[in-house]
């Protein structure tokens, strides 16, 4: 990366990448967001100054690096404004064949010196790398939900990732403040690999009728210190994701134990996505409307 405030480029305006993107202006560098959804970037621009206010005023962050991120944010539908970009993380749908579409676009893009990187939670480095003239500079970087918040990110390389890729890569991470774990390049690195088996047998579970989603939660929050139960935390994640990552897992370590739970795959089937949605395991839309009806008050 060049210069003293390297250009980020962030594609999708998303929770991931309007939590990329805040991160980047935050931390001093010039970026632009990309999304196709002009609605999207400007859901995402208010999203990012909301929690940037929040973050002042909990005084987490000063005064001065608040009234910057507008500063250093540009909001862009076209993918030719990453000319001059340093380093790209693409956080768009958890789809192989469309970030393989969206890498070879932008190898044909960006300055032959930049830093393409992906925040995918469970898909092949080195396939996504394949699609691109340059796999020595593709690597994985996957941010955790939500990324301002949360401390880790896990970097993955491919088969031809560089050492200077890696070395770049994870000093851009601690320069946003994150705890970086590197994870070799294998379907659902270290974190999803360990995490979604959980939440599907937690699945499993509710289907097979041991206990309640309730009883199943309230035992694992309150018998193993966890946050949130894993089927709330299925929600919060988003089914569809959940069910995508057991998808990857089961076809690139091809043992039965990671095959989705039907009961997973009917919801998704029947759109009860999580809280982005209002339901998925719980029914979150009579508290929306009671939060809408509080606001309006």
């Amino acid at each position: 990366m060049d210069g003293n405030l390297p250009t980020i480029g962030v594609i999708g305006a998303g929770q991931m990448g309007s939590g990329i993107a805040q991160l980047a202006a935050v931390s001093g560098f010039e970026v632009y967001l990309l999304d196709s959804d002009a609605a999207d970037l400007a859901r995402a621009t208010n999203t990012i100054a909301d929690s940037v206010q929040r973050l002042v005023s909990k005084g987490h962050l000063p005064q001065s690096a608040g009234s910057n991120v507008v500063k250093h944010l540009k909001c862009t539908s076209n993918l030719d404004d990453f000319r001059l970009a340093d380093f790209v993380i693409e956080a768009i749908a958890e789809n192989e064949g469309v970030k393989k579409k969206l890498f070879s676009d932008l190898d044909k893009i960006v300055k032959s010196s930049a830093i393409l990187a992906s925040n995918t939670s469970s898909i092949s480095i080195t396939r996504l790398a394949s699609a691109t003239k340059r796999p020595h500079q593709v690597i994985g970087m996957h941010f955790m939900n939500p990324p301002p918040i949360m401390k880790l990110v896990e970097i993955v390389g491919g088969a031809d990732t560089s050492d200077a890729t890696f070395k770049a890569t994870k000093a851009l991470a601690e320069r946003f403040g994150k705890t970086v774990v590197r994870s070799q390049d294998y379907s659902g690195f270290i974190v999803n690999r360990i995490l979604m088996p959980m939440i599907n047998e937690a699945f499993f579970t509710l289907y097979t009728g041991v206990a309640t989603k309730e009883d199943i939660d309230a035992g694992m929050k309150l018998g193993t210190n966890h946050p949130m139960g894993p089927l709330e935390l299925a929600d919060f994640i988003g089914l569809d994701i959940c069910l995508s990552i057991m998808k990857v897992l089961h076809a690139g370590l091809g043992d039965t134990k990671y095959a989705p739970c039907p009961l997973l795959v009917q919801y998704v089937d029947a759109g009860r996505l999580g809280r982005k949605c209002g339901i998925g395991v719980y029914d979150y839309r009579k508290s929306r409307e009671a939060n809408k009806q509080s606001a309006r008050l």
